[in-house]
């Protein structure tokens, strides 16, 4: 069996890792791929993003079963044009993938059909939505309308800093068009929780929960990133609260995008603020998260392609779901200087044995060598029995990779440990 994986980072890496293990499994190619996952793909340097390529290529390479990863070619119709050749595909539609590709979509979705959210304004203009922010209370949440590489969020502590942030996205075009409307809510508190679940339309099988790290300095300090590292699972995701998620967010939702004709099949994140009125949904991806995949992944003990295979022909409800009972903990290492400027071009070292604990996103190949070419170059991923042991391998794994300007957090899983009761 062909199987081709659309995108080029940590996650499609942990992505094609698994699907490695099916035994019907002959070749994975990835678009683009990078550096690190040609060790376990062939890699085509064809962009994520040009849906008219990678259709020629799945009919050039006659391939099986195409699993689209990145939110770009989502929201762009990737899935549309693939299944119009008559390849079958893991991932949500254009028209479903709009939960993530528009803010103002999935919020006025979740008003609606009575889905637990941040109370929330929609503004077109800048000059309504500055005198709106002269009532609103602080701190608050600007978000642009589309996609901005996870970036098109800001958090204003007042009214001068929520001005700016609406005249960047507004006026400046900081996010480009993704900024054209933007969406002013209600700042939630409480811990976050991920959770990544798996979709056909008709059941709903949610994925171990995790906890990511956004900001790039040691505790929460410095400026979002795309994650910094993740936990799984999430201390904070009681059985209780998951039963609770299942009845007012997950099903819902799911039934709303039926009901609004948009029925969504692939992997659907839910990003949760866990507030004292009970769980609120934050943000919808359409896809695998990243880097959560890198921790939620490795414990999953049934086949990933099987259960690809089970969301795209809606068999979901006969397919095993299975999660291992231990404890991951994923540190990314990172360009010093990132999520600004960085330099490039390092040669990375990692040792032979601790490979398959290494999940590479930002490197190149070149003159034969592995070399830095991002901001987030790779994430190393320990599993043990308990969580504490978990964050200690895996800072151990770091530990035996090298690379240049190499940046890391110290602290990923501290918070967790809290939570759990466990002393570090």
């Amino acid at each position: 069996m062909k199987v081709l994986v659309v995108g080029g980072g940590g996650r499609e890496h942990a992505i094609i890792r698994k699907i490695k293990e099916n035994p019907t499994v002959e070749q994975i190619f990835a678009l683009p791929g990078n550096g690190g996952i040609a060790a376990d793909a062939t890699c085509v340097g064809i962009a994520a993003t040009d849906v008219p390529a990678i259709v020629a290529f799945a009919k050039e390479q006659q391939v099986d079963y195409v699993v689209v990863a990145p939110d770009d070619p989502l929201v762009l119709g990737c899935v549309d044009a693939l299944s119009a050749e008559g390849f079958p595909c893991f991932g949500p539609n254009a028209a479903a993938a709009a939960i993530e590709g528009s803010k103002v979509f999935s919020k006025n979705l979740m008003k609606k059909y009575g889905i637990p959210t941040a109370a929330y304004e929609v503004f077109t203009e800048e000059a309504a939505a500055v005198e709106y922010l002269k009532t609103a209370p602080m701190p608050t949440v600007i978000k642009a309308d589309g996609l901005a590489l996870g970036k098109g969020v800001i958090i204003a502590q007042n009214f001068e800093e929520a001005a700016e942030a609406v005249h960047s996205m507004m006026s400046d075009k900081v996010f480009g068009k993704s900024g054209d409307q933007i969406v002013i809510e209600e700042f939630l508190t409480g811990p976050e929780v991920s959770v990544l679940a798996f979709t056909d339309g008709i059941t709903v099988k949610p994925m171990v929960s995790s906890m990511d790290h956004k900001r790039a300095g040691d505790n929460d300090t410095g400026l979002n990133t795309g994650g910094m590292g993740t936990v799984a699972p999430n201390p904070y995701y009681t059985d209780a609260i998951a039963k609770e998620c299942m009845e007012t967010i997950f099903l819902p939702t799911m039934n709303a995008m039926n009901a609004e004709g948009r029925t969504f099949k692939g992997c659907l994140y839910f990003g949760l603020m866990l507030t004292p009125n009970g769980p609120k949904v934050i943000e919808y991806n359409c896809r695998f998260g990243d880097p959560e995949t890198q921790v939620v992944l490795p414990l999953l003990e049934s086949d990933l392609l099987t259960i690809m295979q089970a969301v795209t022909s809606q068999t979901l409800s006969e397919t095993e779901v299975k999660f291992a009972d231990k404890h991951a903990c994923c540190v990314i290492m990172a360009s010093k200087g990132y999520p600004t400027k960085y330099d490039k071009g390092f040669e990375i070292t990692i040792p032979e044995e601790i490979a398959k604990n290494v999940f590479v996103a930002g490197a190149a190949i070149k003159d034969g060598k592995l070399v830095t070419s991002g901001g987030r170059v790779l994430g190393a991923t320990a599993i043990a029995d308990t969580l504490g042991d978990a964050i200690k391998d895996a800072y151990g794994l770091v530990e035996k990779i090298h690379f240049d300007n190499a940046y890391y957090r110290h602290d990923i899983g501290a918070r967790a440990m809290q939570a759990a009761g466990e002393e570090k």
